[in-house]
């Protein structure tokens, strides 16, 4: 069995029919094309990947939010293309129209939207200050577990899971040590400490303690607030995955990640064979993405 703590941290995120595998310089996407094949795309990951930015704490927390909101909606597009074929592609103004329309309307629901519900308590119905605050970031979560728990039916969703779960099986499978074959990576655990939907979730407990320590604001001071701090948000969010995913020996460090876990549950699912030789070629193809790049 390899050391954990030794190897290096790769990341991922399960697109449609498909996996990105990213790593330190190198990132890779593996589609099942509409006739069946592997398609694989690789590239070299953008400069922000290789600043000091992503060594230096709390600020690397930025690098994953790219990862997020950059590099992950790039890879949902490349895949959906790869679906659609070159007829119905989707690129130039209308990618970033749909990307920017996304981007507010995630922006408004769940950031802005349980703010202004917050101060509607606060001014119509007599709450506090802070417990409005406590009462908007109660509903933040709310609205978070409800939306994965609500996509999760959906039958294209349920394969994007699916596939989410060949992504964490396959690092799991990595950092065990062993040879990464369908077989092999089946056995390993769909959840994983570092993935995105516990940064999410931490993100989201970690607002919930800020913002209602903030105390009154004026109307436009709070929702611009919500705004101004998500990157102070994200920095704490990854350093705290970081921190608890490499001291799991910890039984105290096991018993706080659990919500995190469970939360996975609803966004993995047990992927088929197929689905795992897709994760294990985007996992492939980066590795040897990351070799071909000198240091």
């Amino acid at each position: 069995m390899s050391d954990k703590l030794t190897l290096p941290t790769y990341g991922g995120q399960a697109v449609i029919e498909g996996v990105m595998m990213r790593g330190a310089r190198s990132v890779a996407i593996a589609m099942r094309s509409p006739s069946k094949e592997i398609v694989i795309h690789r590239e070299m990951l953008g400069k922000i990947y290789q600043t000091n930015l992503k060594k230096i704490p709390f600020l690397r927390g930025l690098v994953l939010l790219w990862d997020a909101l950059g590099l992950g909606m790039r890879a949902l597009t490349l895949s959906a293309n790869t679906q659609t074929g070159e007829d119905n592609k989707l690129e130039g103004p209308a990618l970033y129209l749909t990307m920017g329309i996304a981007f507010v309307i995630g922006i408004g629901l769940f950031l802005l939207g349980p703010a202004a519900i917050g101060q509607l308590a606060e001014r119509f119905l007599g709450f506090s200050a802070w417990w409005s605050n406590l009462l908007e970031g109660l509903i933040r979560l709310l609205m978070l577990v409800g939306y994965v728990w609500g996509i999760g039916f959906m039958p294209d969703i349920r394969r994007v899971f699916s596939y989410h779960g060949a992504e964490h099986k396959t690092i799991n499978a990595f950092e065990a040590g062993v040879e990464l074959t369908p077989e092999n990576v089946a056995r390993y655990s769909v959840e994983h400490p570092r993935c995105g939907t516990a940064f999410l979730l931490t993100l989201v407990l970690l607002s919930v303690l800020l913002f209602t320590l903030l105390g009154p604001l004026p109307w436009l001071w709070r929702l611009a607030s919500r705004i101004l701090l998500l990157p102070v948000l994200a920095g704490l969010a990854y350093e705290y995955i970081r921190w608890t995913a490499g001291h799991l020996h910890w039984r105290l460090v096991r018993l706080i990640v659990r919500p995190n876990l469970a939360l996975q549950r609803l966004t993995t699912r047990e992927p088929s064979a197929d689905m795992l030789e897709v994760a294990i070629a985007a996992f492939k193809a980066m590795r040897e993405g990351e070799e071909q790049i000198p240091d």
